[in-house]
C-alpha cells in the first residue's frame, strides 16, 4: 500500500508541476475543470446519488465553473475580477461559520439537497481560486498548496510520534491534537521562509503591513486551521454516507476529494486575500 501511494503521488506531482508551469491559461482552466468534475462526481456520492445523478451533478458543476471562469476572464489569463469577491466571500463564510456548525451538529443523514448545495459552495470557489491564483503566478499557487501539504505531512508524523489525545474522535479517529500542533509549528516555519525568500508571492495585505513577519504567522495560522476544518468536514460527509474514501480514482490515495479536502477551504481564502 505504501509503495502504491508513493508511486501515485510521484506521478501526480510530475503531472501537476508540468501542467502548472507549462500549460497556457486556457489549458490550465480545462485541467482544473476536469478536477472539478471528478470532485463533483464524488461529492454526489455523499448525497448517495446514483450514476445518473452523479453525471448530472458533475456536468452541471463543471459547466457553472467554466462559465464563471470564462465570464470573469480567468480562462483568458486575467489575474482577478471584482465578481470573484462575493464568490470567495461566501466560501470563506461557509468555512468560518457553516462548516464548524455542521461539525458541531453532525447530522447522521443530512438531506441530499443540503449536501449538494454545500458542494457548490465548496467546489466552485475552489476551482475559480485554482485558476485565479495560477494566473497571478504559478509560484503563488504552489506556495499556498505547499502550505497545505506541509500541514498534512507534519500532522501525520507528529500524530504518530506524540499523538495521545484525539482531535475529533467521532469524526476522524486518526487525527490527534499533537498532529494539529505539529501542523501549526511546521506551517509557521514555512510561513517565515515564504515571506523571507518569496516575499513577492505573499499577498500585499500581509507583506505591506508593519511587522509583516508577525502578520504572516497569523495569516498562516488561519489558513492552517481552515485546512483542518476542510479535512474534518469531508471526513464528516464520508462518515454520514458510510464511505471510507470519497472514491477510487487514485490508487492508494482514495478519491480526488481525499486529496483536495483541505485545499477547498484554503484556496478561496488565499485568493480573496490576494485581492485585498
Amino acid at each position: 500500500m505504501l509503495r502504491q501511494r508513493i508511486i501515485t503521488a510521484a506521478v501526480l506531482a510530475a503531472i501537476f508541476l508540468a501542467a502548472l508551469f507549462g500549460l497556457p491559461a486556457a489549458g490550465w482552466t480545462v485541467l482544473a475543470a476536469a478536477v472539478l468534475a471528478a470532485a463533483a462526481w464524488e461529492w454526489c456520492g455523499f448525497a448517495r446519488g446514483g450514476r445518473t445523478a452523479r453525471i448530472a451533478y458533475s456536468g452541471a458543476t463543471a459547466g457553472v465553473g467554466i462559465a464563471l471562469a470564462a465570464g470573469l476572464g480567468l480562462a483568458a489569463g486575467r489575474a482577478g475580477a471584482l465578481g470573484l469577491v462575493p464568490v470567495y466571500g461566501v466560501a470563506l463564510g461557509f468555512w468560518t461559520f457553516g462548516a464548524p456548525a455542521w461539525l458541531a451538529w453532525r447530522p447522521e443523514h443530512p438531506a441530499a439537497w443540503l449536501v449538494l448545495a454545500a458542494g457548490w459552495v465548496v467546489l466552485i470557489p475552489t476551482f475559480l481560486a485554482l485558476v485565479h491564483l495560477r494566473n497571478i503566478s504559478p509560484v503563488t499557487l504552489l506556495a499556498f498548496m505547499m502550505l497545505v501539504w506541509i500541514a498534512d505531512i507534519a500532522a501525520y508524523f507528529a500524530g504518530r510520534r506524540f499523538g495521545r489525545t484525539k482531535l475529533a474522535p467521532s469524526i476522524s479517529p486518526g487525527k490527534t491534537r499533537a498532529g494539529l500542533y505539529g501542523a501549526l509549528a511546521a506551517t509557521a516555519v514555512f510561513g517565515l521562509l515564504w515571506i523571507t525568500f518569496l516575499r513577492v508571492h505573499v499577498p500585499a495585505l500581509v507583506r505591506d503591513l508593519p511587522g509583516s513577519a508577525a502578520w504572516m504567522l497569523a495569516f498562516v495560522l488561519v489558513l492552517t486551521l481552515l485546512a483542518v476544518v476542510g479535512d474534518l468536514f469531508e471526513s464528516a460527509l464520508k462518515r454520514s454516507a458510510g464511505l471510507k474514501d470519497s472514491g477510487t480514482l487514485l490508487p492508494g490515495h482514495g478519491g480526488v476529494l481525499d486529496r483536495i479536502d483541505a485545499l477547498t477551504a484554503v484556496l478561496p481564502a488565499a485568493a480573496l486575500a490576494c485581492m485585498v
